[in-house]
């Protein structure tokens, strides 16, 4: 996810069933039976790449608060903010190549995306009244605070994917979409739609991709490739960390609304979008594609994204930044990302996975009714033909067993 920096802003925060694609068409949440060890004919590869994003999304927030003396850590953040939500989206949008819109598909939607999103867009601004003692700040569903804008603009995207498959030039729609968007001043704050039509382009080239794209970025010839385009950009992003507004890459006001002329909204769609792909492309190709200690944590990013904004809003309202000095000097930003980084960990390890399950995928079986109109009696929001939130392929029987399909 890109969000708003820390402070008080709102948030700035499948095509038919294929065996060689992988896990997860909502690569931020986990499975309802996930919590216990990974099962086998998962591809390593996604969950891994999940799992490293999220623990950049968490450093990144850890940052905003500190790098405003320092140049490099700006440099840093502007090459992280230009991909890490990009990648994400990406795989949002590959794995949900297969979605239609059916009763199932639309039942997991709200389990997955919708309850989560009430519950902990409550949670934050609830939050905020107590920590930042704001008893008046308001609790909004159309207005994303901080990090849910993310699942707001997933349910939208996941919504709009039946339409997006029928257009013959998908991807140039998005572009030309985002450009406008980008262009339009006045759009407003609801569901954050600045950012979902700009962000709109990445979900939609996850769902024109095929497995092949993936098995290219996975080369090695494509893991030397990486290494010079890294320090390319972390040069061109040092030249320009004093020079260009955050308020680019996080795509949350037109360019009217960043005193700048309309047509250069048309112009940073293009590059902003050129570099995410390349940037993604170059991380992805890093990404381990065999198994390791942290693979079964990419399973729970949803709970990892979800939950590490909490402490990072608590330790600004409290005014611990502005109090401690010393997190700005260098030591200070690498024990600050070395923290994030373990507490994100933490945070996605399954037995939070397991705690959180009623709220990140709870069973709605009592909200739900069966396409022939009798109550529904499956094991929750995902049960029936169709693929879940992972990209697991649940039971064409509708017994609720899932397999893997990667």
């Amino acid at each position: 996810m890109f969000h708003a920096p820390l402070g008080n802003r709102r948030a700035p925060g499948p095509k038919a069933r294929e065996p060689a694609a992988a896990p997860a068409h909502l690569p931020l949440i986990p499975s309802p039976r996930a919590a216990g060890p990974l099962r086998a004919g998962r591809d390593p590869f996604f969950d891994n790449a999940k799992y490293l994003a999220i623990v950049l999304v968490a450093v990144a927030h850890a940052w905003e608060p500190v790098m405003a003396d320092s140049r490099a850590t700006r440099a840093l953040y502007l090459v992280i903010y230009a991909f890490h939500m990009p990648a994400f989206i990406v795989i949002s949008g590959y794995f949900s190549r297969s979605w239609h819109g059916g009763p199932t598909q639309l039942r997991r939607l709200v389990a997955t995306v919708a309850v989560p999103y009430v519950v902990f867009e409550t949670v934050y601004s609830l939050f905020r009244r107590w920590a930042d003692d704001e008893p008046g700040h308001p609790i909004s569903l159309l207005d994303p605070f901080y990090l849910t804008w993310f699942l707001a603009a997933l349910f939208i995207w996941r919504l709009l994917t039946p339409l997006l498959r029928q257009l013959r030039h998908p991807l140039a729609f998005a572009l030309g979409v985002a450009a406008l968007a980008s262009a339009t001043p006045g759009i407003g704050a609801d569901l954050n739609l600045q950012r979902v039509l700009q962000f709109l382009p990445f979900f939609v080239l996850g769902l024109v991709l095929r497995p092949d794209h993936f098995r290219i970025v996975r080369s090695r010839e494509a893991r030397l490739l990486a290494v010079p385009l890294f320090a390319g950009v972390l040069g061109l992003a040092y030249w320009l960390a004093p020079r260009i507004r955050l308020d680019w890459v996080y795509r949350n006001a037109s360019a009217q609304e960043l005193g700048m002329p309309w047509w250069s909204g048309l112009v940073a769609t293009l590059v902003l979008f050129g570099s995410g792909v390349l940037l993604t492309a170059a991380f992805l190709a890093w990404v381990p594609r065999r198994r390791t200690w942290f693979t079964a944590l990419g399973l729970g990013t949803i709970c990892g994204y979800l939950l590490h904004g909490l402490p990072l809003k608590a330790a600004e309202y409290g005014g611990f930044f502005e109090a401690q000095a010393w997190t700005a000097e260098p030591y200070g930003l690498v024990l600050l990302t070395l923290a994030a980084a373990a507490a994100v960990t933490l945070m996605c390890a399954p037995p939070v996975r397991k705690a959180l399950r009623t709220v990140t995928e709870p069973e709605l079986r009592w909200a739900f009714r069966d396409p022939d109109g009798s109550a529904e009696t499956g094991t929750g929001a995902g049960t029936g033909t169709g693929t879940g939130v992972d990209g697991r392929v649940t039971d064409p029987a509708g017994s609720g067993s899932a397999r893997t399909s990667r």
